[in-house]
């Protein structure tokens, strides 16, 4: 991991999207929980992605892929986007085919889990392209796999307060536990991509890739159109998480959680507090 100056040496002004974005790495360095927004919620995701793009740039870690996450209607803003991205870093990339996984939640924070599919794409995005439809999508080469999406967050009330504080906050991500390879997923009915996540061994979701409106390609679209426009174009080993597929299900540190792909195998983890990041 690359080293900078730690941000906690000179605690950030609030009322600015830069300050926003250094309250929030700074209680994500220290693992720590936040009582509160740090200042002024932003008015738009236009804005909030500048926060975000802020804290990107304090983050000591490269992004290897992006969160995708639903926004319900009466959630939108102007934009009219129906969802919202977060980055996924290098360093909070995890290995789930190699058995069980211990994964950071943020104490006094949120945090849950969240059954995904997961696409890797296997070319570039065409520079200059910032519109991309589902059909399009799809035919840019991309393997589909299993993951578990660790929805962690030093703020408790992230999802409460709504997309514009989920995207301020990384997408409320702390990483993704990715799984084996779905062999030629396009050929595949997303009706036939089902699965159930367990927490201590009790089922409290089920669903699939139909979960989220549009499915895959829909959200596939969003993340090649959005980033576009951010002028951060996906490239050949991007990975894009496309969405809760059975809920987003609350989890603390200790406890356990399976997510059972049907017919694809299954993802095992275990919750465990976030503590100080090595700077």
């Amino acid at each position: 991991m690359s080293t900078r100056n730690d941000v906690t040496d000179t605690p950030p002004e609030a009322s600015t999207l830069a300050g926003i974005a250094g309250h929030f790495v700074n209680a994500r360095r220290q693992g720590s929980a936040l009582p509160d927004f740090p200042g002024v919620i932003p008015e738009t995701l236009v804005s909030a992605y500048e926060v975000q793009d802020h804290a990107i740039g304090l983050w000591p870690d490269t992004v290897a892929g992006w969160k995708v996450g639903y926004i319900a209607a009466e959630k939108r803003d102007v934009s009219g986007d129906d969802r919202l991205l977060g980055p996924i870093f290098s360093a909070a990339l995890h290995d789930g085919t190699a058995g069980s996984v211990e994964f950071p939640v943020y104490v006094g924070g949120f945090a849950a889990v969240e059954a995904e599919y997961v696409l890797k794409l296997q070319a570039d995005a065409p520079e200059g392209k910032t519109d991309w439809t589902p059909e399009e999508a799809e035919a840019l080469p991309a393997t589909l796999h299993l993951g578990v999406e660790i929805a962690s967050s030093p703020l408790a009330t992230i999802n409460i307060l709504g997309p514009r504080v989920v995207v301020s906050d990384f997408g409320n991500n702390n990483g993704l536990i990715l799984g084996g390879e779905i062999p030629d997923w396009r050929g595949i009915a997303e009706t036939a991509l089902t699965c159930q996540t367990f927490i201590d061994d009790q089922q409290v979701g089920n669903g699939g890739a139909t979960t989220l409106p549009g499915g895959l390609r829909t959200a596939y679209a969003f993340a090649l159109s959005r980033s576009a426009k951010r002028g951060r174009p996906l490239k050949a080993g991007d990975l894009i998480a496309t969405g809760n597929a059975t809920g987003i299900h609350d989890i603390t540190a200790g406890q356990r959680a399976r997510i059972s792909f049907n017919g694809y195998g299954d993802i095992n983890c275990v919750a465990k507090p976030a503590g100080p990041e090595a700077a």
